[in-house]
């Protein structure tokens, strides 16, 4: 069965996020929606037959919940222009702030809370691709519905075409009515302020926020009943999937890193580069050079050391502790153990019999030899 990680079980972040990176990637997130919504207009025929099948559908259902609420919304202004303020306005403004807030307080959860806003979002999107419906108040008149947003336009910012500025309705996709996202954007607000507000008064604008956005959707004539349900039942497929999409996410990242890190490692200075080498290897030939000057700076002031033939410096640069090394040595008393004393090079084998000399003698003879010369 496939694990679902719900907000609440994320494990903590092992970085913390970024404004400055989750601020662009938001952005780029709601402009590709709003461009969607654009270039998947459809046809206004179709659109009108899909807004008309619904309520068909909410008919035979015996559900009526628009028409009341619409006619109250229209009769009593003091109830139709604070909801025409609700719609056009609180969506731009309290998911945003919720956003902002999980961000800053809740940051262990602030990933899957992001992941699952944006998961829902674009499948509201391929809603609205494949489904452009025609919002309740632009059927015509004779189904029931008043445009309250056309109707107390003069009290607001908006026109007669949705909840746009005056002269921008041409830059909104007003047969996008299934599924209602103003419901989907407040169910996912009050899921977060139910679970992360810590107090009453948050837990209650959890419940109250999405049941008033419902309420206002269906009285401006905005949405359907269904509109709504299908809003809510998108953010609950956003959640679902949002966790495969945050490992699938993850995946793309280390995949990325993967191939990113080798070429970063070539470029990096002292891996083997031509800018990288040299400045190491001009390290190693000034300390080679003043290893060996030290060395002879040693073999011309020191006496020859007992029991080795040679002086202490006239070999190998490599001095650890007051010990030298002989010719051809790397560490002190390579020699003896590396050759035993019957195979040591320079003793011919017929003198490692019982009669021959061992090679301390040996060494000996060397060390007055040496200094008779000198």
């Amino acid at each position: 069965m496939p694990h679902t990680e719900t907000p609440g079980t994320e494990a903590a972040p092992a970085v913390r996020p970024r404004w400055w990176t989750e601020l662009p990637l938001i952005v780029l997130v709601y402009a590709c929606y709003s461009a969607g919504r654009l270039l998947v207009r459809g046809d206004v025929a179709h659109a009108v037959d899909h807004g008309l099948a619904i309520l068909r559908v909410e008919k035979a259902l015996r559900l009526n919940a628009e028409h009341p609420l619409n006619r109250l919304f229209t009769r009593e202004p003091w109830l139709g222009v604070p909801a025409d303020f609700w719609y056009a306005s609180l969506h731009y403004l309290v998911t945003p702030a919720i956003l902002v807030w999980i961000f800053r307080s809740r940051t262990v959860h602030y990933r899957a809370a992001r992941t699952w806003l944006m998961t829902s979002t674009f499948i509201g999107l391929i809603g609205f691709t494949l489904l452009p419906t025609c919002p309740p108040r632009l059927l015509d008149a004779g189904h029931g519905f008043v445009d309250t947003m056309a109707h107390y336009s003069a009290y607001g910012w908006w026109g007669g075409e949705a909840s746009a500025p005056r002269g921008l309705g041409g830059m909104t996709n007003q047969y996008a009515a299934m599924p209602s996202l103003h419901v989907g954007w407040a169910v996912w607000c009050g899921v977060l302020l139910w679970r992360y507000g810590g107090t009453r008064a948050a837990k209650a604008a959890g419940v109250v926020y999405p049941l008033v956005t419902t309420v206002v959707v269906m009285g401006t004539a905005n949405h359907y009943l269904l509109d709504a349900v299908a809003g809510a039942a998108v953010m609950g497929l956003g959640l679902v999937l949002a966790p495969r999409v945050t490992r699938c996410a993850d995946r793309v990242r280390a995949w990325s890193a993967a191939r990113v890190a080798p070429a970063a490692a070539l470029a990096a200075p002292g891996t083997g580069t031509a800018t990288g080498t040299a400045p190491g290897a001009a390290a190693g030939r000034a300390t080679a050079t003043a290893s060996r000057t030290g060395a002879a700076r040693t073999g011309r002031d020191a006496a020859v050391t007992p029991g080795t033939g040679v002086s202490p410096g006239a070999g190998s640069p490599i001095v650890s502790g007051g010990c030298q090394t002989s010719a051809g040595e790397r560490i002190p008393r390579q020699r003896e153990q590396r050759f035993p004393a019957a195979a040591e090079p320079g003793v011919p084998p017929a003198d490692t019999g019982d009669g021959a000399p061992d090679g301390s003698l040996a060494r000996s003879g060397e060390v007055e030899s040496l200094g008779k010369a000198r």
